[in-house]
Parts: structure tokens; sequence; C-alpha cells
């Protein structure tokens, strides 16, 4: 329940932020350009509102709604979320928004983006700043890479260091790495001391990561790095250092083997039809080799039954561990170049993946709000809360600009064919695109919550 609650507040906390800085947008270009703005709210106030309050000599209601979906900046004379159409029957004033030259209007609406695009490189910046940039480089390690028979068939073989492809060489070891391959015709690895190059198809990014076993993964030793107190593996005797070499007939050089064996535990559990089918599937037998043993070719055989979601309780360690990391320190001018080229790179790549959602496993990873709080850490760390906040302003800022109804996208739309055409589009017209793009999003995310749900219950 601890960690619900940390996840939960920091998901609310990064999200309230970012909501404030784009509605934020929106509200500093309509009073640039002289435009009243009549409420500006956090999350949705539908019939009431937690708070409000509204300055002296001001035409703004600030206030904090209770349907904590995002937020919204009412402007005067506007078709937007409001559905406010009697404003629009009477005559045109000059502080409405109706009333400005579309290049001021078009300023309003891309407000909102421009301020998350801009607080996402800001956040990059000052994280470079404060923490610097540390990160594994591919030439640094040395046990290579565990493949899949898909990645095998390719060409590649487990051990194989993977440095780049015939356009790029990596520098550090992130998703950038899978994206390349996924995308390349040429790998280039380093194989038993010498450069070679594998030549493969192009590939999907979404099935490489999605796949059991993945294309690929960072080989981590089979030697248990701590055991959980009162866990399964615990209670069999097993102790940290020791290395589990098979997993009841199947023999386990690395973890991934133990994990990809774990895996194939889950299919048989899915198809149990009783609790004993069920408890038979948790039952296994680890063949492994105690770090205390006298002899380090006497082997223990230790039967264990893993919990409901088939953990032995134990912990190894993650191949950032592994390797000496590359640290590099930024002065405060240093580290805004260097927070703009990371953002830009984390936007490039987020934007790539974006092709995905067309197919129906990329339907199948979109999430909602479980999904968005399982990504901040289940302590509180500042570092990884203002990493996640900055890549949440990123994806905020890509989505509003989507040329779909409702979205600042779609109003970006219809300004760019008044200003292309000088014909404004009609009052129904914009009610009637604002109702459907307010739908469908509505529907997404309806869609995207009941994903969530599916997955919590193991159905999807």
């Amino acid at each position: 329940m601890a960690i619900f609650l940390i996840k939960a507040l920091q998901l609310i906390l990064s999200i309230s932020l970012l909501v404030i800085l784009h509605e934020g947008g929106h509200f500093a270009f309509a009073r640039l350009f002289g435009i009243r703005v009549e409420k500006f709210y956090l999350f949705f106030d539908w019939k009431f509102s937690l708070f409000k309050f509204k300055p002296k000599n001001s035409d703004t209601e600030f206030g904090i709604g209770w349907i904590p979906l995002g937020g919204y900046c009412k402007i005067a004379g506007m078709v937007d979320e409001s559905f406010d159409t009697q404003q629009l029957q009477q005559p045109m004033q000059d502080w409405e928004f109706r009333a400005k030259p579309a290049w001021q209007r078009l300023f309003v609406m891309i407000g909102g983006v421009l301020m998350n695009f801009i607080t996402a490189l800001f956040i990059y910046s000052m994280i470079m700043y404060t923490w610097g940039d540390s990160y594994i480089a591919p030439q640094s390690m040395t046990n290579g890479m565990q493949f899949n028979d898909e990645a095998k068939k390719h060409g590649f073989k487990d051990g194989d260091i993977i440095i780049g492809t015939d356009e790029e060489e990596f520098e550090r070891f992130d998703v950038d790495v899978y994206r390349a391959v996924a995308k390349a015709e040429n790998v280039i690895v380093i194989r038993d001391g010498k450069q070679v190059t594998v030549h493969k198809p192009e590939t999907s990014l979404l099935t490489m990561l999605k796949e059991t076993p993945r294309y690929m993964d960072p080989v981590t030793p089979n030697v248990v790095d701590s055991v959980f107190a009162d866990g399964p593996a615990a209670k069999a005797g097993m102790l940290a250092g020791d290395k589990i070499v098979a997993v009841d007939s199947t023999a386990t050089k690395t973890f991934n083997d133990v994990n990809f064996a774990l895996a194939v535990r889950s299919d048989i559990l899915e198809t149990a039809k009783s609790s004993k089918d069920s408890l038979t599937a948790r039952n296994i037998a680890l063949v492994v080799q105690h770090a205390n043993a006298k002899d380090s070719a006497v082997l223990d055989t230790l039967h264990l039954t893993l919990t409901e979601d088939l953990k032995m309780g134990v912990a190894y360690k993650p191949y950032q561990a592994l390797y000496e990391p590359t640290n590099v320190e930024y002065s405060f001018l240093e580290s805004f170049p260097a927070g703009i080229k990371y953002g830009l790179n984390i936007l490039g790549g987020y934007v790539s993946d974006m092709q995905y959602l067309a197919s129906a496993d990329g339907a199948k990873s979109v999430g909602g709000f479980g999904t968005l709080g399982g990504l901040f850490p289940e302590t509180w760390n500042w570092y990884k809360f203002w990493l996640m906040t900055a890549f949440l302003s990123i994806v905020l800022a890509f989505m509003n600009i989507l040329p779909i109804p409702a979205l600042d996208g779609g109003h970006v739309l219809f300004l760019i064919y008044e200003m292309i055409t000088g014909k404004e589009p009609s009052e129904k017209f914009l009610v009637i695109a604002e109702y459907l793009g307010f739908g469908f999003i509505f529907a997404l995310m309806i869609w995207a919550n009941f994903a969530d749900i599916l997955r919590a219950l193991g159905i999807m």
C-alpha cells in the first residue's frame, strides 16, 4: 500500500505541475494579446470545484476541480472543452479570442505545447547540471548480449558485443540501441575479439522488446546477488552468491536463461484449470552451486514453490552494476546544450515509436494512469522523479499538437486553414468537431485505463 501511495503521489505531483505549466502557456499568450481568460483550473470542475478564488480587479477565476483528468484555461470567445456556446451568440467584444487576428490566436493555441516543450528541455538541463550524465558504453559490456532464436537466425551469436551499425557507432547502451538495430540491415559486433558485420532484415522494435525471451538483452551472470527474507528461495535454503545452473531439467548459463524458464512456467500457469494445477505450475526444482561449498563441483537441488506472480524472491546484479560507467559532469552553461540534445533525442525516439500504435500489439501496449504510475520509482527519488516529469512533459507536448479536434493541434489545424484560405470555419463546425474530438479522447482514455485493468488481471 505504501508503494502504491508513493507512486500515486509522484504521478499526481508531476501531472499537476505539467498541467499548470501547459495551461499557463495558453494564459500567458492570451493576456499578452489582451484576451480575457475567464477560468484557469487544475482538474475539471464539472458541477462544483474543490477550491476557487478570484483576485480583486481580475477577470480570471482560479481553482481546483474534483475530476483529476488534466485541467483547462477557459478563454473568452473561443470554442473549447467548456462547450460554452452562449457567449458566442453575443456581440463580439475586442477582448475575445475570436476578435483577434489569426496569427495571435495561433500563438495562444501553441502556447501550452511550447511551454511543455521548454519545460522538458529545462528539466533535462538541470538534471545534467545537478547529477551529470552517466551511461554504459556498449564497447565496455564485455559479457556481450544474449539473443533469442530469431536473432540467431539473423546471424547473431550469444556473447556478441554490439558496437554500432553501418550508419552510426553507439556511444551509450539504451533503448536507442534497440531502435537502431531494429532498423539496420548491417550491425557491427565484436565477436571473439574481432569485428564482425551481421547482415539482418529490418525488424519491428515493438516485437523485439515484447518477445520472450527478447531479441537481445545484456548477459547477466546466473549468480544470486541477494535473497529476500521469507521468500521461496530463502525458505529453500538459497544464499547470496549461489549460482543457479538449472531450472528443472533446463540448463541455465545466465539469469536470462532463468527468467525465460520462469516465463515458460507463466504460460503453463495460464492454462491451469484448478488450484492443484496452479500449484503444480509453481513448483520448480533449482539446481544450484552453493557459494560456500567446499567443492565447487558439488551441486544441490532445491525445491521451491514460487509466489503467485512466479517470483523466487531473489535479485541479481543488473548489467549497469557489472561495468564501469562513463560519468560526465557539466557546468551550469554546459548543461543547457547537453540537456537540449538529450531532450531532442528523447522526443525523436518517442515520435519514431508512435508508428507502432497502428499495430495490434501497439494498441495493446497503450496504458492509462496505472501504467504512468508504474513508471515512477517505489521510493521517493528526485532524480528519477524529474527524469520522468521531463519525459511526460515531452509526451504531453507531442500528444497535444496532434491535429485532433479538442486538442491544441486541432485548433492549430483550423487556424492554419483559415490563414491559408482566408475563410474561418463556422462556429457550428467547430462545436461539432470539438464534440467529436472530445469523444475520441475520452474513448481512448477509457481504453487505456481498461487495458491497465486487463494487464493487472493477467488477461492481456
